[in-house]
């Protein structure tokens, strides 16, 4: 008898890349992984090699290959791919050879041109027409500091043989041998240059940074024919059926599939999605108007999104930076020796903020030190920190949806501290809810592509099946407690603002 169906989960993050094989019914099975470098050359600066992202993912697949048995290789029948977004590579047509490095999303060197642009009036038309802000965090202003920078770059689009992708596009055209550059509808709508309403890219965007049309990726649905992994790589023969930026993935993964479910997921930064459904929900406040997903028509499911830079890299700053833990695995335990943080607040602008100041200039603050502050206190305030700076997000996301979320589900490796979720729960108000699997990402794309091959019928056959194994954390600080703890945290954040420079 044949082995039922597996799905294959390409999950290429900012430290590492992933793959994973689920079951039609969204479980996991298997997993392996590779680490990814990320470098830091100037303040606010943030690059990887293009050939070390597709060099760790393909690392991940022989692992994961090599760790699998003969049967449930052959019972492989789809593959999805998921990203880190906005980050962007360039690379020649006619070898794949990458022009420059691959500026990654956190980057902020381009802060002055995106203030330029700002300047010159830009900015109402392309988030009218976008849904995002004009920062560096987006694909355009990266795509142009290449151009001006890398020598390669301006000489392959001067010889109409620059390709342009952000992380999909790069691993797709490795995956195909060369063969296909293509792009899906929601990590298109990461660039600064994709039209949401229309779903097209926009042709006077791409004029002032200065990109060739013939160096965009052809824009395709989330689900779709894109062709299949090539001879001689891992997995080869499996057909690519989906492509999706990851914190989309992470909602889908979560079967948040109807307007006003969300989730957040806290990995190297955190990121709130809602979903807002066939609708597109604009923000005053600085929440992001994005993509979802689409299906295989392109109709498209809209979301709101809140993005906070800095999440995972706080507990790394504590290991690396501080050496007050060993691993990212003793901060709970940690920031448990202490029963509060004593008024110690740690702000996580490392790179600066994101959603809702979108200041990239602001830095990061430890305040409320005092001689009695010891290391515990200090990881409780990084924890909570995280928390507090998402529930600015959930506040923004309900006065824009104008209805309370109720719920929030969670996932992402920070998401495996009791500590974090409890103070979220406490922060928000809102029972928090986390899977007993956190990669939710791996498992959004690997449902996706499950649903292109037939395997899957429909994805809320799988909702009643949602709350089993959670972990439910409830809200324990009084409406007082928690309007008091948020002011105070709202003074912290305002001290960060404007910092740099």
């Amino acid at each position: 008898m044949a082995a039922p169906p597996l799905l294959l989960a390409l999950d290429q993050g900012t430290s590492s890349s992933r793959a994973a094989l689920f079951d039609t019914d969204g479980r996991p099975v298997a997993s392996a992984s590779a680490p990814l470098e990320i470098h830091y050359p100037a303040d606010g600066w943030v690059e990887q090699s293009p050939t070390a992202i597709w060099e760790s993912q393909r690392l991940a697949m022989s692992r994961l290959e090599q760790a699998i048995t003969p049967e449930q290789r052959q019972a492989v029948i789809s593959c999805g791919i998921t990203n880190q977004r906005e980050t962007t590579t360039l690379w020649k047509r006619s070898d794949g050879s990458p022009c420059g490095p691959a500026l990654v999303w956190q980057d902020g060197r381009t802060a002055d041109l995106c203030e330029q642009w700002k300047a010159s009036g830009l900015e109402t038309s392309w988030r009218a027409k976008t849904g995002l802000m004009l920062d560096p965090y987006f694909s355009a202003s990266k795509i142009r500091w290449l151009l001006d920078h890398e020598t390669t770059a301006s000489s392959a689009a001067a010889q109409g043989d620059l390709c342009f992708g952000t992380v999909e596009s790069w691993l797709l055209w490795q995956l195909s041998g060369g063969t296909i550059h293509a792009t899906d509808m929601s990590n298109a709508s990461r660039t600064l240059l994709m039209d949401l309403e229309r779903r097209q890219w926009i042709d006077d965007a791409c004029a002032e940074i200065g990109l060739p049309k013939q160096a965009l990726p052809e824009l395709r649905p989330c689900r779709g024919d894109f062709g299949v992994i090539q001879a001689g790589l891992p997995f080869a023969g499996v057909p690519i059926q989906a492509l999706l930026g990851d914190q989309q993935a992470a909602t889908l993964g979560q079967l948040c599939l109807k307007p006003g479910e969300g989730k957040c997921t806290y990995g190297t930064g955190a990121f709130l999605v809602v979903n807002t459904g066939s609708s597109i929900r604009h923000s005053d406040a600085g929440l992001l108007s994005t993509l979802g997903w689409t299906d295989e028509h392109g109709t498209p499911t809209y979301c709101l999104e809140g993005s906070l830079f800095n999440a995972g890299t706080v507990v790394q700053w504590l290991r690396d930076g501080l050496g007050i833990i060993g691993s990212a695995e003793e901060v709970n335990p940690l920031a448990q020796e202490v029963e509060n943080a004593a008024g110690v607040m740690l702000v996580p602008a490392f790179t600066g903020w994101g959603t809702p100041h979108w200041d990239p200039s602001a830095r990061g603050l430890l305040i409320g030190i005092t001689r009695d502050t010891r290391r515990g206190h200090i990881a409780r305030a990084a924890l909570e920190g995280i928390a507090l700076s998402v529930a600015s997000l959930v506040e923004l996301a309900e006065q824009a949806m104008e209805q309370s979320l109720g719920e929030l589900a969670v996932d992402g490796g920070a998401a495996a501290s009791d500590l974090l979720l409890q103070a979220q729960a406490d922060s928000t108000g809102l029972r928090v809810r986390r899977p007993v699997h956190l990669e939710s990402t791996a498992r959004g794309v690997a449902l996706l592509a499950g649903l292109q091959a037939g395997a899957i019928s429909d994805l809320k056959d799988l909702v009643p099946n949602r709350s089993q194994d959670s972990s439910v954390f409830e809200p324990q600080q009084t409406l007082e407690q928690r309007q008091r703890w948020r002011q105070r945290w709202n003074d912290a954040v305002s001290r960060s603002l404007h910092w740099n420079g």
